[in-house]
């Protein structure tokens, strides 16, 4: 049988997560050492580097790695990594801390993890300017013609994020110890890279799709999954279970849809239903770089690509996640190199006509056919009460998520882009 694709980065699965002994030593330990109050990003990437899904991460980016992954995806060694992991704190708070020292890590009054301070670097505004345009300006209406800035500063959330960053970066190694609320409120759901990489092994599978997900499933959504488990040995439907924007269905209903889904209509042999503990980054392309490199970690080598993966407004072309894997630097070398590949999926819709699911490879019919499927058109149509076009979902997940949105008392508005709509298609 042939193996598992190895780990990212040549060494394995790199775990900073401490357990038993270790584990209540360095918690007795960080009671006497610096409190560093950091974001629910951060919390996930320490959940992260700590069960091994950052491998070969040891801790945060110094200045080094940041500038070689936003300006050419490669950290310092020349290693493939898509997007900067970096710490952020205040002038006064690094100024207090020595070369070498050691702090605590703490999210919402919890101790997550310890570090060893190794580097500090100042990020200035034109810094983190830098960082955005690199990393979150896409090909999109409104990435070009000079539109970027006066746009993102209030519609895109990943540049909203970096540019609210303190004004000093550290970097150093860490000893994680949480690993947040995920193992109790996933149980079966939430799962270390170790733990699918058995599960794999078990079934006998080494040849895996990934589908990423931060919506409820659609048609589309289910499309996509059973076309790669025609072509390959199972699919790991991996949904974020971390922080999303405003409006964004919570991820308890969305695990939940998934199972009625599966249950009803999937061979659940070829199926496993998990989560990860990130929060999006809404970085589009580079974004479905990261999906495909921390996937890598997880066992994974095929990552499912389709119209505007992790994107958000119409900050990127429909398929620039798509095409963002051949423009990646190569070093020839698997240990450095992203071994995970992209399953590159045309746009999918239920056509009345061929009286099925489709894509703009397969079906010949005019856009008055086409049942355009999207996770924000649906999320809106759910907030406001709209009808759900025939053929959208599966009856038994839209009953699911209605009740979920007849419990709020608040409502976010959902706001349509083109990529959306199906406008642009």
């Amino acid at each position: 049988m042939a193996e598992l694709v190895a780990p990212h980065g040549g060494k394995g699965l790199v775990c900073a997560l401490l357990e038993g002994a270790s584990k209540e030593a360095e918690i007795k330990k960080a009671a006497g050492m610096k409190r560093i109050d950091v974001s629910d990003r951060a919390k996930g990437d320490l959940i992260m580097m700590g069960i091994g899904g950052f491998s070969p991460l040891t801790g945060f980016m110094g200045k080094a790695d940041w500038k070689g992954v936003c300006e050419n995806f490669q950290m310092a060694d020349k290693t493939f990594f898509p997007v900067p992991i970096t710490l952020d704190i205040d002038q006064a708070t690094a100024d207090s801390i020595g070369d070498g020292e050691e702090v605590a890590l703490y999210t919402n009054g919890e101790l997550m993890a310890t570090m060893k301070v190794e580097e500090k670097f100042a990020m200035s505004e034109d810094d983190k300017k830098w960082e955005c345009e690199k990393v979150f300006m896409g090909e999109g209406e409104e990435s070009v013609d000079g539109n970027f800035w006066k746009i993102a500063l209030e519609d895109h959330p990943g540049v909203i994020m970096v540019m609210a960053q303190k004004d000093v970066n550290i970097a150093g190694p860490v000893k994680v110890l949480s690993e947040g609320e995920y193992p109790a409120e996933y149980p079966g759901v939430y799962l270390k890279p170790a733990e699918t990489r058995a599960m794999f092994e078990e079934r006998g599978w080494s040849n895996v799709a990934a589908l990423q997900l931060r919506n409820p499933m659609h048609r589309s959504h289910e499309y996509l999954g059973k076309i790669a488990i025609e072509v390959c040995d199972g699919v790991l439907i991996h949904s974020l279970i971390g922080n999303l924007k405003p409006g964004d269905i919570p991820a308890k209903t969305r695990v939940k849809a998934i199972e009625i889904l599966i249950d009803k209509y999937f061979v659940r042999e070829n199926i496993i239903n998990a989560g990860y503990p990130l929060d999006m980054r809404y970085a589009g392309p580079r974004e479905g770089l990261l999906h495909a490199t921390f996937r890598q970690n997880y066992g994974v080598n095929n990552m499912l690509i389709g119209r505007d993966h992790a994107g958000v407004g119409d900050f990127y072309g429909l398929f620039e996640a798509q095409t963002i894997f051949d423009k990646i630097p190569t070093t020839g070398d698997d240990a450095k190199d992203l071994l995970c590949k992209p399953m590159k999926i045309d746009w999918t819709f239920y056509c009345t006509k061929c009286d099925g699911m489709a894509s703009l490879r397969t079906c010949p019919h005019d856009k008055e056919f086409r049942v355009i499927l999207s996770g924000t058109k649906l999320r809106k149509a759910l907030s406001e009460g709209a009808d759900i076009v025939d053929h959208f979902g599966r009856e038994e997940v839209l009953d699911h998520l209605k009740v979920y949105y007849a419990s709020l008392t608040e409502k976010v508005e959902v706001k349509m882009q083109g990529a959306a709509s199906g406008d642009v298609m």
